[in-house]
């Protein structure tokens, strides 16, 4: 399997996210620089978290214009597969891969720790899960908005992949992670890659991936 990791300025999980690939699901991984281009079809593109650019004017505001994202998008439209994490959630909403926006925290305040993870059963992710998984989030700019309209496409369309149980951050209808129509495209708040450790208990995060594989 091969997987193309995005590295911006300020992605501080890339080596994180491509660590875990290569040691359960022994990927090849590349790690591709902003500024890079590519035309291949690996199995999977990532867009990691961190805080592309600082996260100045927008968080991911400024990574969609890389040459790197112009990659990307021509990848997804062709029906590859995208994860986007956090930061790499918001990178996909600015880019126009997934609908809505992500908002600071209702809160004003960053939040770092364990969230449960509800899959929706109208989408075809949830046949891979028995029940709720348990992630961690790390962010101050997580809080998920659309307009009613786009709300009720989601809703409506099965888009909606992950709920939070306990809503931490204001996101409308609960909204964890979210994928486009075709299904080919997931970006979520929480960090997979970061419930994947059997000495710390947790290894939800590598069910998600095992799906989003599988999918």
């Amino acid at each position: 399997m091969k997987v193309r990791v995005v590295t911006f300025p300020g992605s501080n999980c890339d080596k994180d996210v491509g660590s875990v690939l290569h040691d359960y699901f022994q990927a090849d991984v590349n790690y591709t620089w902003y500024k890079e281009s590519f035309d291949d079809v690996p199995d999977l593109v990532v867009l990691p978290g961190g805080f592309s650019f600082g996260d100045y004017l927008r968080c991911g505001a400024m990574a969609k214009f890389s040459a790197s994202m112009e990659s990307v998008v021509k990848y997804a439209n062709k029906g590859g597969k995208v994860l986007g994490v956090c930061n790499g959630f918001q990178i996909l909403t600015e880019s126009g891969l997934l609908p809505g926006a992500l908002l600071h925290n209702r809160t004003l305040k960053y939040i770092c720790k364990d969230v449960e993870l509800v899959p929706v059963k109208e989408n075809g992710f949830s046949k891979h899960f028995q029940g709720n998984l348990s992630i961690p989030i790390a962010h101050g700019e997580g809080a998920y908005f659309a307009d009613a309209e786009t709300l009720e496409r989601l809703e409506k369309n099965g888009q909606v992949v992950f709920r939070y149980q306990e809503n931490p951050n204001g996101s409308l209808h609960d909204i964890a992670g979210i994928c486009n129509e075709k299904g080919n495209v997931l970006g979520m708040m929480p960090h997979p890659e970061r419930a994947m450790n059997p000495f710390t208990g947790k290894m939800d995060g590598k069910l998600i991936l095992e799906a989003l594989l599988k999918n």
